[in-house]
């Protein structure tokens, strides 16, 4: 029951960092759900991995739902790049299943210590890339030719592919509110095909003997509780959204990346 509850309390942190960051809880279900199937062993982070992906089909799903249809507008016409992340989420979630878990969570840390190098040192994310007295321009849209990548590297590591999307749609020239809010639809479309392959997957012979309750490679009552903690929290943001400094939005985007790559690498 204390696990329940744990996961419960970090389902409301998922919904916060699902309305104010784009983060449909990959990166901070991930590490949670290995802790708590910690008894499957390396096994562990594939079904963190797995539930993450059903986690964030559902955050992402309903953040999208209630987003103001004006905000999604900024999406018109990315029906290629849509596509796209999907064909490459559903090709990491296969690649998944055969890769050892040791190197995976190692590939975890990596991408989020990289990540939070070119964020800092980078312009665009936390220092705007024009200079003083230009003027602003109409934000870009994101290539399609980005979706298979992101796709396949999101759904490979389970992180829901905002870590790649918020950055580039912030350079794209979005303020941090549009660009987190864009990010749920584009999770949805990655998160969706990895959660039908992983629920579709065999189950572990362990699971039985680990306390875990699998559906394929979903961990269903983390999934749950998880979902249980985040729907209220995402309902109540985006009727209410808080008023947050552009500047500090993003330091704070940096910040969780930094707590969440350190909690896995420990």
């Amino acid at each position: 029951m204390n696990v329940v509850v744990m996961l419960t309390g970090i389902g409301l942190l998922t919904g916060v960092t699902t309305v104010l960051f784009g983060f449909g809880g990959g990166f901070v279900a991930v590490p949670v759900v290995v802790w708590a199937d910690a008894a499957l062993g390396p096994d562990a982070l594939r079904v963190a991995t797995a539930t993450s992906a059903l986690v964030m089909v559902v955050n992402a799903g309903f953040a999208t739902a209630v987003t103001p249809r004006r905000v999604l507008l900024a999406l018109r016409g990315s029906g290629p790049l849509l596509l796209l992340l999907a064909a490459g989420a559903g090709a990491g979630a296969l690649a998944t299943r055969l890769a050892p878990a040791g190197p995976t969570r190692w590939a975890f840390v990596a991408y989020v210590t990289v990540t939070l190098a070119d964020l800092v040192l980078r312009p665009g994310f936390l220092r705007a890339h024009r200079r003083a007295g230009e003027a602003a321009v109409a934000p870009r849209p994101l290539p399609a030719a980005l979706g298979a990548p992101v796709g396949a590297v999101a759904a490979f590591l389970g992180v829901g592919g905002s870590v790649m999307t918020v950055p580039a749609l912030r350079r794209a020239g979005h303020p941090m509110r549009v660009a987190t809010a864009l990010a749920n639809p584009l999770t949805f479309a990655i998160a969706l095909p990895a959660t039908a392959v992983s629920l579709l997957a065999a189950g572990l012979p362990a699971a039985p003997h680990a306390g875990a309750h699998l559906v394929g490679l979903v961990d269903v009552r983390a999934a749950s509780a998880l979902l249980l903690g985040a729907l209220p929290v995402i309902a109540l943001l985006r009727r209410r959204p808080p008023r947050i400094p552009e500047r500090a939005h993003a330091w704070a985007y940096v910040g969780l990346l930094a707590l969440v790559g350190g909690a896995m690498a420990l």
